[in-house]
């Protein structure tokens, strides 16, 4: 089983530097693909109410038999419960589906803007924070002035920002942002879904320097930006792969000329945080 390093949020938790995305894994084969990936080490479980699968997340930890206490357990508000009492309630909910008595970690999904909600939503977290139900609070594809407004009408700064980030979407700018406020970034989609930053030459090229798969190169490009990616696996092989990713650096150059594929219009699905509209 590999050791996986943790990172220090600046709530004083603690969160591992790489977790298991669970988008897509549902139902009772989704519980046993997730119960191979605890098997094989994985601890942080990122799931989201959008995602439909809260429950089978839940019941993989049941299952595990290892204690509530050795996973870091991730879930995320969606749009339609940003009002106060709403968003209240519904974190009550997740917590039912998944048989759980708290959250590691407890995110707003999207700030969506137009709405103008989210501030609300965040001093509902804040409040189930104080509650003793959430650990640590974040966002998910804030920027810099939704992030701002958070910390200047509640006071209370988000311990992580979770944002879609690939070689072709390298989010410097926003890495910038979070770090200046002491968040720390995670990356959703860090393989940017099997795009073709998988066949890049460079990447190719570096898989072969350092005896690994082009897509640890990617996860430790990653993991060396001070980004904690979770990448979604449903295959033994990738789940294993994906964890071994700890064992070698890639050089400050080396990072750099991956930064340099980034794209214009890189985004996977042009997913704009302050013009879009999340899914009900």
């Amino acid at each position: 089983m590999t050791n996986v390093p943790a990172l220090t949020l600046n709530d004083g938790n603690q969160m591992p530097a790489i977790g298991l995305g669970t988008f897509q894994i549902r139902g009772g084969q989704g519980v046993n693909q997730i119960l191979t990936a605890i098997k094989d080490g994985y601890r942080s479980l990122d799931t989201a109410t959008n995602y439909d699968n809260e429950g089978a997340v839940g019941e993989a930890i049941r299952r595990s038999g290892l204690p509530r206490s050795a996973f870091f357990v991730s879930s995320k508000l969606p749009g339609k419960y940003h009002q106060y009492a709403d968003a209240t309630m519904a974190i009550q909910e997740s917590l039912y589906r998944m048989g759980l008595d708290y959250f590691d970690l407890f995110l707003i999904h999207w700030p969506l803007p137009k709405r103008d909600h989210y501030v609300e939503a965040w001093q509902a977290m804040i409040d189930a924070q104080t509650r003793g139900l959430i650990r640590s609070i974040g966002v998910s594809n804030f920027e810099p002035e939704h992030l701002d407004r958070l910390i200047t009408e509640t006071g209370v700064t988000p311990a992580v920002n979770q944002l879609e980030v690939h070689p072709y979407w390298v989010q410097e700018r926003m890495l910038a942002a979070d770090q200046q406020r002491g968040i720390v970034t995670e990356a959703w989609s860090p393989l940017g879904r099997g795009s073709a930053a998988l066949q890049e030459p460079l990447i190719q090229k570096l898989a072969q320097k350092y005896d690994k798969n082009v897509g640890q190169i990617i996860l430790n490009w990653h993991v060396q930006r001070g980004i904690v990616p979770i990448p979604k696996a449903r295959n033994l092989n990738h789940q294993r792969a994906n964890l071994d990713i700890f064992d070698f650096s890639l050089t400050p150059d080396e990072i750099q000329a991956i930064n340099g594929l980034s794209k214009p219009d890189g985004r996977l699905d042009n997913q704009d945080p302050n013009e879009y509209e999340e899914f009900d």
